[in-house]
């Protein structure tokens, strides 16, 4: 009964996989899928059981009958009487175990095996070798996987065959010396060695492959070591293998041993002396005292190999020189990059859009915003937006029909202007409130499928009932200050009959499913809600990017993702950890919202499927992007109906598709070194570079800055467009030590396309600027240190500091403008309490050693740029709101606010020392000396103010008296 209980469960778990592959319209998936897993199952199974079997069998049924005549042979009857009750099930069950065992490993290995069998060609060959590049990403993986299986079996069956002959009689000691073999024992052993040692001959063969991908030498792949000692070795050693493997099968018909195991010493004598030591003098003695000549051609392989395999062999190079001096009017010509320059930091602004846009506690934002563009009446603008999605742990009744059946969704998105903000500190919304509310044209607002939806929900209800789904908090007199909805979309299977009600029940152990009156003939269950895990469930042969975004397309919120093929066996490529190239500070500090790609070493990626998943009912669809691509072109073959052709993209679709975050990140980590394109240069190393670590978290953290979106104009660009950015500096020395020059810029063209549908021309070029050698331009962490070390800005920040408030600095971006390079930095101030949230105060921007600090983006660059940018950023004209005329500092020097300085810093230092003071007295008690104590500070305020009059301005418009909390409604809402 319990074995049919565990059957039925396990049965469940097929079934509710069934109903969700036909749900979502993918149902060849898993037809395929499991079918191969079956078939290949089966084979490792025969594979490796049967010839144990052979082997067990065979020496039974040819064990020799005698009397015994000495006492080792009397001791082994009595072995041969005590295991003979045993001998049935064993010689059964050891080789099921071990098939299964090996069923199991062959299975794990559907997606080798059907690649094999439906192989592109490259229409490539490689360096060394001159076959088809498909050859070794497709066809050589699955000869290994055969070799491996085939060879295992043989060694086993060797094992099982010298333990039962030995057992069974069949090899016993002979009266005198050595060991004496019948003849069904000398056949069976000697044909089975020479099938093993001809089996590792065909490896061995194969290995002089493997050596494309080896990371062994000075460059992964074939060095000339390999190609002139190693390769031709193991050619002589797999022939002269054949011809060991022939002698056994020799030995087996005339039963010489002696010359077949001299001949298989000498086989590994000879393995050993010219496969491994003769490679070793070669390398030791002729390649070291002349590498860089000798290595010249394979390391040149290399470079040309891995710039195609990771798809940035036609990157555009710029050699630049930036100024770094301001002069006026510098930025005119670079006017349409300045106005679009983003202000809000998608890392910090979520607090901000949770307290004034999560409306009830119940809904949510991510940690970590998305950047998009959208096309307001014919102005493209850079727009930070997010999905007011669902927060189950959120809800206050934890009743399992709250859970299932009331809470099912979230509502709508919000988005604001990257490059402006409020008076006030607040970003400027350009779609908000519940009901939606703003310039996006009208849409579907429900969320069903998202990053934090349930495990699960039941939606559907009976015809004529009143909607149970809660859609939206309603202000309106509506009975219960809420409006309910009722799903009506097809996003996931049928819970309406009683079997799928008890299946589901087992699959999520909830009898609730089951048993309660909610569920009626009409009620679906909504799961694999998540956009990255859905995709990947339907199409497991993709790596989904890290991030999903939301986007409004065609009247519906769209998640859009991008999908990579890769492989591991492209020859001569460098092979990346694709999760430690895709870690960064914010995979760091938002786990939950942008994940890494996975731990798995790859060499060769194409972003080849752009995907989209409909936040409404769950409804994929991946359109093929890259048409070049020999691996997808493979999986198309496997799954013919899977994947759309990139023509039925729509227009609105194509128009908010970008260049992929985690294909960035990888590229930008191998360009570390694989900008260098001479193999003499590349030997040598001087000139690699490194990533910045991000300057805005804590010092030594070691974590990567992010590349960023934004929309920009790179020198030679005859327009600007919306970009992924990174920055380099040198790599650190062997003793460490790294100077944070910038020395080199990088850029992806993120626009796909237009509103038309059309695919933009320059859509995935990248654009290198290298900065010379000897630049003294300041990297990301030297500008940070200039922020943080100016004392005009230092004084202004302290002053935002009092009363608790907290100063955030928001991310750090890099821009080619005015000759030069522009940094610049949005201040955020938030104040102490549980519902405050940042709000946008200030902007710090460096040019060369020139630092501008003032309330808006444009005042700041004017404080750089002679008075005058000659450009008007995104937030001109924003009221003055947070702190007054900061003034600027060229390297260091006179703020130019007519303060004066020693007064005011004497003033600083007194209030500093009184609020220390206060600290003390209250930590003891002492009321008496915390009231001298503020009278102090109030004094020194005062002085302060007389010394510099802006900072009453400062005091009452943003510093410590910043908002600090949301409104009073539930949740922070409007």
């Amino acid at each position: 009964m319990a074995i049919l209980l565990v059957a039925f469960i396990a049965f469940t778990q097929v079934y509710t996989e069934v109903l969700w592959f036909k749900q979502i319209g993918v149902s060849q998936v898993f037809r395929t899928m499991w079918f191969a897993r079956g078939l290949l199952f089966l084979a490792g199974f025969v594979v490796m059981a049967v010839p144990v079997w052979l082997s067990l069998h065979l020496a039974f049924r040819n064990r020799p009958v005698y009397a015994p005549t000495t006492p080792r042979q009397e001791n082994l009857d009595r072995y041969r009487e005590a295991i003979e009750p045993l001998r049935k099930v064993a010689t059964i069950a050891i080789p099921a175990v071990i098939g299964l065992l090996s069923g199991i490993t062959a299975s794990a290995n559907w997606n080798t095996v059907l690649e094999w069998m439906n192989s592109t060609p490259f229409g490539s060959d490689d360096a060394q070798f001159g076959m088809d590049k498909s050859f070794f990403v497709f066809v050589l993986p699955g000869l290994r996987l055969i070799g491996d299986q085939i060879g295992m079996a043989i060694l086993l069956s060797l094992i099982a065959a010298l333990v039962a002959h030995y057992l069974f009689g069949g090899i016993r000691p002979g009266e005198q010396k050595g060991v004496t073999l019948t003849k069904t024992a000398q056949w069976q052993l000697g044909i089975t060695i020479g099938l093993l040692i001809l089996v590792q001959a065909g490896r061995l063969w194969l290995a002089r492959y493997d050596r494309m991908m080896s990371t062994g030498g000075i460059v992964p792949g074939v060095t000339y070591t390999d190609d002139r000692a190693a390769l031709p070795a193991m050619a002589i050693v797999a022939i002269a293998a054949v011809l060991v493997a022939l002698l056994f099968v020799y030995t087996a018909w005339k039963g010489n041993w002696r010359i077949s195991i001299i001949a298989t010493i000498t086989l590994i004598v000879l393995g050993g002396i010219s496969i491994i030591a003769y490679p070793a003098m070669v390398q030791q003695f002729q390649v070291n005292p002349s590498q860089q000549s000798l290595e010249s051609d394979y390391i040149q392989h290399n470079i040309d190999a891995t710039r195609d395999a990771f798809d940035f062999e036609d990157i555009d190079v710029t050699p630049y020189e930036p100024s770094t001096s301001g002069e006026k009017g510098a930025l005119r010509e670079d006017a349409e990059t300045t106005a679009s320059i983003r202000l809000l930091d998608p890392n910090l602004v979520s607090d901000t859009f949770r307290q004034l846009q999560q409306v009830r506690p119940y809904y949510s934002f991510p940690q970590q915003l998305d950047v998009d563009r959208y096309n307001i009446d014919g102005d493209m603008r850079d727009t930070v937006i997010a999905v007011r999605e669902l927060s189950p742990d959120s809800v206050n009744n934890q009743s399992w029909y709250n859970r299932a059946i009331v809470y099912t969704h979230g509502f709508g998105v919000v988005a604001a202007n990257g490059n402006q903000r409020n008076p006030d500190g607040e970003p400027t919304f350009m779609e908000s409130d519940i009901p939606p509310n703003g310039e996006f044209p009208d849409y579907e607002p429900r969320v069903y499928f998202g990053e934090s939806s349930p495990d699960y929900s039941i939606v559907g209800g009976e015809e004529g009932a009143s909607p149970r789904e809660l859609d939206y908090p309603s202000d309106e007199d509506s009975g219960s200050g809420q409006v309910n909805n009722t799903f009506s979309g097809d996003g996931g299977p049928s819970v309406g009959g009683l079997f799928n009600r008890l299946a589901y029940a087992l699959k999520y152990q909830d009898e609730q499913i089951l048993l309660s009156d909610a569920v009626n003939e009409n009620s679906q269950i909504l799961y694999e809600r998540h956009p990255r895990e859905r995709v990947q469930k339907m199409a497991p042969f993709l790596k989904i990017d890290g991030d999903p975004y939301p986007a409004v397309v065609d009247g519906k919120i769209k998640w859009i993702l991008d999908g990579y093929t890769t492989a591991e066996d492209y020859p001569y490529s460098t092979p990346q950890v694709l999760q430690e190239a895709t870690e960064d500070s914010v995979t760091e500090s938002s786990p939950n919202t942008v994940a890494t790609l996975p731990d798995e070493e790859v060499n060769y990626i194409r972003n080849s499927v752009k995907i989209t998943v409909d936040a409404y009912d769950g409804s994929v669809d991946m359109y093929q992007w890259d048409k070049d691509d020999p691996v997808l072109n493979t999986w198309m073959k496997i799954f013919p109906d899977l994947i759309k052709p990139a023509s039925e993209m729509s227009g609105d679709l194509m128009s908010h598709v970008r260049y992929p975050e985690d294909l960035f990140k990888v590229q930008r980590d191998l360009l570390t070194q694989y900008h260098v394109t001479s193999a003499s240069e590349f030997y040598t190393g001087q000139d690699f570079w490194t990533l910045p670590t991000d300057p805005t978290k804590q010092a030594n953290s070691g974590l990567t800055q992010p590349p960023f979106y934004m929309t920009l104009q790179m020198p030679g660009q005859k327009n600007s467009s919306f970009s992924l950015t990174s920055s380099y500096i040198p790599a650190r020395s062997s003793e460490g030590q790294s100077r944070n020059n910038l020395t080199g810029f990088l850029s992806a063209d993120a626009d796909a396309g237009d509103s038309k549908g059309e695919v933009a021309d320059s859509y995935g070029q990248l654009r290198l600027l290298q900065l010379p050698r000897n630049t003294t331009v300041p990297g990301p962490g030297q500008a940070q240190n200039n922020f943080n070390t100016a004392p005009d800005v230092q004084r202004n920040l302290n002053l935002l500091r009092q009363g608790e408030s907290e100063v955030q600095n928001g991310n750090l971006l890099t821009l080619p403008v005015g000759g030069g390079l522009l940094y610049v930095q949005p201040v955020y101030v938030r104040s102490a309490g549980e519902t405050s949230y940042p709000l946008l105060q200030h902007v710090l921007v460096a040019f060369g050693e020139d630092i501008g600090f003032a309330p808006t983006l444009d005042e700041a660059l004017d404080q750089v740029f002679g008075g005058d940018s000659g450009a008007t950023a995104g937030d001109a004209g924003t009221e003055d709101s947070g702190g007054g005329e900061a003034g600027g500092s060229n390297g260091g020097g006179d703020s130019g606010s007519g303060a004066d300085d020693q007064s005011l810093n004497e003033a600083l230092e007194e209030a500093k020392k009184a609020m220390e003071d206060s600290d003390a007295a209250l930590k003891e008690g002492d009321f008496e000396k915390y009231g001298k104590a503020q009278d102090r500070l109030k004094n020194a305020i005062e002085d302060a103010v007389a010394a510099d009059p802006s900072i009453a301005e400062d005091g009452s418009q943003g510093g410590a008296s910043a908002p600090a909390t949301a409104p009073a409604d539930e949740g922070g809402g409007n």
